[in-house]
């Protein structure tokens, strides 16, 4: 037996998840229902509470509405792809790169970006839930609510997808519960607005224009990654719910996160004319707005430490023959967290987010065109995915210059030299962009940097796409 063999075998018992290779197809044993409950952490978050809130009494109720639709026609799109090419595959997003026209070591640069990200968004989540028990304790440092709440999600994620699994089913009906108690009191509450809700409109702002294209710029900032998260799971999907599956994971929680939660943050805000949900819900509920803000925030963030462990454990797997396993990836990811909160960085939230934005629409696209258009229309390539470093290139400019290029200049376009319009849909014009050069550049090569070694067992016959 290889030592590589060992390793992954090892992991395995240990519950790693197949972090470093694809899932088998005796392993898919999950079922729909169960995936999407997971997903279902990061489709909770209070994060889109507030993105609401803020686009409502910034830019006017129906355009924070009309933003919100485009976001799950698009993320659901996007995501009801990803997880046929994951179920299918058994391979999340980081694994299905190295063969989908990354190579395997352009596809360990995603993955450490794509790591950063969910290492930012913990961060982000866990400054939101320290505000809300801080402002209901504020005798308590924030510093120590945020090494205890930065702490808590490691052991949570210790056990791998199954821990993740029964967490979110017990921890959702308690959601529900508060969530319900949280509209009832503030419906009780006089609103701010004497109108309905839908037809606020700040002084000198009107339906579409800027308003919209600024609305839809700051929900490219999050839509990229619901559709990419959805991988780590539905690898998992047992083949028998794959028709229902894919549509469930693809499109249940970017209803649930742009349209139900968006949609109660735009209510919450303009009823009560306050944009932070860590003030608003604990002002509505009182101690237990903090233990609400508590539930949700845990929920979603061990589900961003399940995702940035797994492409964490990719890029050093790939670039430094590093193997520690999945468990010591969650410790950094957890710590790292920690770190981001103790700094502050919701002071560069903006940066951050128009960057994540373009890199993950167009990492995205990439994928889908790939699949669907390069492999499947213009038979470039290999029809399944590869994750095996000897049967791979180590670059394949496909990906790369399509991912590289697309992302400096969507960039450049967020930054406004672009012009106005192409500030508030760089993230749109990047992917766009991307899929566009995956093609052209895919005809360019030939396919030849797909693959270094045809694959003749079992694993390319479970990895078709």
């Amino acid at each position: 037996m290889t030592k590589t063999k060992d390793y992954k075998e090892g992991n395995q018992k240990l519950g790693d998840d197949y972090s470093l290779d694809s899932v088998p197809r005796h392993k898919r044993n999950m079922g729909w229902l169960s995936i999407t409950n997971i997903t279902f952490g990061i489709a909770t978050a209070i994060f889109y509470f507030q993105m609401g809130s803020v686009m409502a009494l910034k830019f006017g109720a129906v355009n924070a509405i009309i933003s919100a639709v485009y976001a799950i026609i698009v993320a659901g799109i996007l995501g009801t792809f990803i997880a046929h090419l994951s179920a299918k595959s058994g391979m999340n997003v980081n694994l299905l790169s190295r063969g989908g026209g990354f190579g395997y070591i352009g596809a360990s640069l995603t993955s450490f970006i794509y790591a950063t990200n969910f290492i930012m968004y913990c961060a982000l989540e866990g400054l939101i839930l320290v505000t809300a028990v801080h402002e209901f304790f504020p005798s308590i440092p924030k510093w120590a609510l945020i090494l205890f709440f930065g702490t808590i999600v490691i052991p949570l994620n210790w056990f791998g997808i199954k821990q993740l699994d029964k967490l979110q089913k017990w921890s959702l009906p308690l959601f529900f519960l508060f969530l319900l108690a949280a509209i009832i009191m503030a419906a009780m509450k006089p609103s701010s607005f004497d109108g309905i809700f839908w037809t606020y409109m700040p002084e000198g702002v009107h339906v579409g224009g800027t308003a919209l294209l600024l609305c839809i710029g700051m929900q490219h900032g999050i839509m990229g990654l619901t559709p990419l998260l959805a991988s780590d799971y539905s690898r998992f999907l047992k083949p028998k719910d794959h028709k229902i599956g894919i549509f469930a994971i693809g499109f249940i929680p970017q209803i649930f996160c742009f349209g139900v939660m968006g949609g109660l943050g735009i209510w919450f805000g303009v009823r009560l004319g306050e944009p932070n949900p860590g003030v608003y819900i604990v002002l509505l509920l009182g101690i237990w707005g903090a233990l609400f803000t508590v539930l949700t925030q845990v929920r979603i963030n061990v589900t961003n430490i399940y995702s940035g462990s797994l492409s964490l454990s990719n890029f050093f797997e790939n670039i430094f023959k590093f193997t520690p396993g999945r468990r010591f990836w969650v410790i950094v990811t957890g710590v790292s967290a920690i770190i981001l909160m103790l700094m502050n960085i919701v002071d560069y939230l903006e940066a951050v987010m128009t960057f994540q934005g373009v890199f993950l629409l167009a990492w995205a696209s990439i994928l889908v065109t790939d699949a669907t258009i390069v492999k499947k229309l213009l038979k470039i390539g290999p029809v399944y995915y590869e994750a095996r470093q000897e049967n791979l290139h180590k670059w394949n400019p496909v990906g790369v210059w399509s991912l590289v290029i697309s992302s400096v200049l969507g960039t450049i376009a967020a930054s406004g030299f672009m012009g106005t319009f192409l500030q508030s849909t760089a993230a749109f014009f990047a992917s766009v962009l991307a899929a566009i050069l995956t093609v052209i550049i895919a005809i360019f090569t030939k396919g030849k940097f797909y693959i270094k070694k045809e694959a003749d067992d079992i694993n390319k016959q479970e990895n078709i796409a």
